[in-house]
């Protein structure tokens, strides 16, 4: 809710420029992360006279909690939510973290061909995304999205199921002894084509999921606000139980039962998970599909050069807006003129041969409103700080590559003789995630709490930061790791026996998997945050799923990686650093590579995290403005308003 002049004078806790009194104070004490806290920003007003918005965007007559409406949305969908990404996350975990054991003892593929197979089928299920998300967004909404992308997949994961099955659609058995034959073109065809599948159902699944959780939740009830920041970490939480359940159960069926039953398990839990998904439908709460964003983001971008040479207004009040075109795009509330970027202004001058004739409303193209100029501004200011995750995605897909490579070398006998499968070693990954999550919703953010003033503890920039600076740790250790791997490998007489068991227990990689998970936690969890809070209301699936091309980008710049290391240290009788035999390679290199390139980025979002401004947003109110005597940090409606309107972070 806004406040006006008048209201913010009678209030002392807030100061009139919009800041948080006592959030800015306690945020000049909290000097660990100083660097993101600074001292400018934008004034967020609303006059007396601003009205409601409406909901007219909302199916089912859902806007704000009302008695009428309270049955639907909130925690009571969330059991059909968390059930989904239970069963959806064991079948995605279940054939993807032991993928690199298949395509390599199953189709015979060297090391570098099924690692590049592997990232580059990530990045590939990670770029989809934004074309789910334009879908949703534009077309059909959130729920649709999710059902039929999650049939595809379906789909996808049943082809893969029966090329396990079936003796002729892989190639033949290998002992080892001999050179094995690799899968025909015909096998690595109906592989791809059931990978392209599963990429094409992520795409819409994994950009929907979050925004669809969370927009069960209203942003305007200050306990369901509340609630919707918790919903980010118990949903990440609910994904990691099912990926700790898939790495141990499921990994070990495959290896010790059958690729048949390994990957039919997973493929019936993905059918399990659509079944929950719908039959939570009468309780969820709909927005209608506003438009497609894209297509206002280029209107902005054309209307703005037509109008380059144009001057625009010294009063930004002068610019193009209209409240019931954005309230369309908007309901909760719009953004509001931002000094950044103001080449784009230009598309909201109004000129005169902009003013509707008769009832014709002005081109889109020619004409748009400050809240479109705004949407473009705020994608174009989160790129930089995207473009800084790219890398620590990166350094985590080793795990799945490299590190279970190196795993598969080492002795990995618990008790008797039971040996852990080389894929459940990232269980130390999704253990150390789970335990970090928890200590930070239940321990560090209160404490955070205390001294930030912020409802949510620490900012999201803040969040990420920390674990950028434990990614760098983790691929440091992971070097050392290989290090001491090779030295036991030489002190036996294994170097040239890469198939053979090395005296060293697996548990030296847990380090470098629990410190991937911590870092985790902070990242990728503080990321989603970032994107779903700084992005238009409207393109919130987009947005979601610029933090699925993260991921994307930082598994093709890994096989870019990998494939570059070992092109360029393989020629001219150079030590090649990945060579089929690990235990004559320089894969510690390789790691401190890794870690040479993650400080650099991590300076470099020092820097971004630094200049960024967080969007100004004018929340929209059912009823008159009433004023505020709670501290802004406790009401996470106004908190959003004021916090997001300044550089507090």
């Amino acid at each position: 809710m806004a406040l006006t002049g008048s209201e913010r004078s009678e209030n002392a806790a807030i100061e009139p420029n919009g800041f948080d009194r006592p959030a800015e104070a306690k945020c000049r004490r909290w000097r660990v992360f100083s660097f993101m806290c600074c001292s400018a920003g934008e004034t967020v007003q609303q006059s007396n006279e601003e009205k409601s918005v409406g909901n007219n965007n909302i199916e089912s007559g859902v806007g704000h909690y009302s008695p009428t409406n309270r049955k639907l949305g909130g925690w009571r969908t969330m059991p059909f939510i968390f059930a989904n990404e239970l069963c959806e996350k064991l079948a995605v975990v279940g054939f993807s973290t032991n993928m690199i054991t298949y395509l390599q003892e199953e189709l015979h593929l060297p090391p570098v061909t099924a690692a590049n197979t592997l990232t580059n089928f990530g990045g590939t299920a990670s770029l989809t995304p934004l074309l789910g998300a334009f879908i949703a967004d534009s077309y059909v909404g959130r729920f649709w999205t999710i059902a039929v992308s999650s049939l595809i997949y379906q789909i996808g994961m049943v082809i893969l199921t029966i090329s396990a099955i079936l003796p002729n659609l892989r190639p033949p058995p290998c002992s080892g002894k001999e050179v094995c034959k690799q899968a025909s073109a015909g096998q690595l065809g109906i592989l791809y084509f059931s990978l392209l599948l599963t990429a094409l159902g992520s795409g819409g699944i994994r950009p929907c999921v979050v925004a669809f959780g969370a927009d069960q939740f209203d942003e305007k009830d200050p306990k369901q606000g509340k609630k919707m920041w918790n919903f980010f970490n118990w949903y990440y939480f609910c994904m990691g139980l099912s990926i700790l359940l898939a790495v141990t159960v499921i990994v070990y069926i495959q290896e010790n039962i059958g690729w048949g039953w390994g990957l039919g398990i997973p493929t019936a839990a993905m059918a399990v998970s659509i079944v929950f998904f719908v039959m939570g439908l009468p309780l969820y709460r709909h927005f209608k599909p506003a438009g497609s964003p894209l297509t206002r983001l280029l209107q902005v971008i054309v209307a703005s050069i037509k109008k380059r040479n144009l001057l625009k207004p010294s009063d930004p009040s002068l610019l193009y807006q209209d409240k019931e075109k954005d309230a369309a795009i908007s309901p909760s509330g719009c953004l509001t003129h931002t000094n950044q970027l103001t080449f784009f202004d230009a598309a909201a001058i109004l000129t005169d041969s902009d003013k509707p004739e008769s009832a014709r409303s002005p081109s889109p193209w020619r004409l748009c409103t400050v809240h479109q100029v705004e949407e473009l501004k705020s994608i174009i200011r989160m790129g930089p700080i995207w473009a800084a995750g790219i890398l620590l995605i990166t350094a985590s897909s080793q795990q799945s590559t490299f590190s279970l490579m190196q795993a598969r070398t080492m002795n990995r006998h618990l008790a008797g003789s039971f040996q852990i499968p080389a894929g459940s070693m990232s269980v130390f990954t999704i253990l150390s995630l789970l335990l970090t999550i928890t200590v930070y919703d239940r321990l560090l953010m209160p404490i955070a709490r205390h001294f930030t003033g912020r409802g949510r503890g620490i900012s999201f920039l803040q969040r990420m930061g920390i674990g950028f600076f434990i990614s760098v740790l983790a691929t440091l250790v992971s070097g050392f790791v290989e290090v001491k791997r090779k030295s036991m490998a030489a002190q036996y007489g294994l170097l040239d026996r890469p198939k053979s068991t090395i005296p060293i227990s697996v548990f030296w990689l847990i380090p470098q998997y629990s410190l991937h998970g911590i870092a985790e936690a902070f990242m990728s969890i503080g990321h989603l945050e970032f994107f779903y809070d700084q992005s238009p209301e409207s393109m919130r699936s987009t947005a979601t799923a610029l933090f699925w091309t993260s991921i994307s980008a930082g598994s093709y710049l890994s096989t870019l990686l990998v494939s570059t290391v070992h092109k360029v240290t393989s020629k001219d009788g150079h030590h090649n650093w990945l060579p089929s035999n690990l235990n004559r390679g320089r894969l510690e290199y390789f790691y401190w590579l890794i870690t040479l390139l993650q400080l650099f980025n991590l300076l470099y979002y020092l820097v971004c995290a630094r200049f960024y401004t967080y969007k100004p947003f004018v929340v929209a109110v059912d009823n008159p403005p009433r004023k505020e005597t709670s501290d802004a940090s406790d009401n996470p409606a106004l908190n959003l308003q004021l916090s997001t309107s300044s550089k507090l972070t």
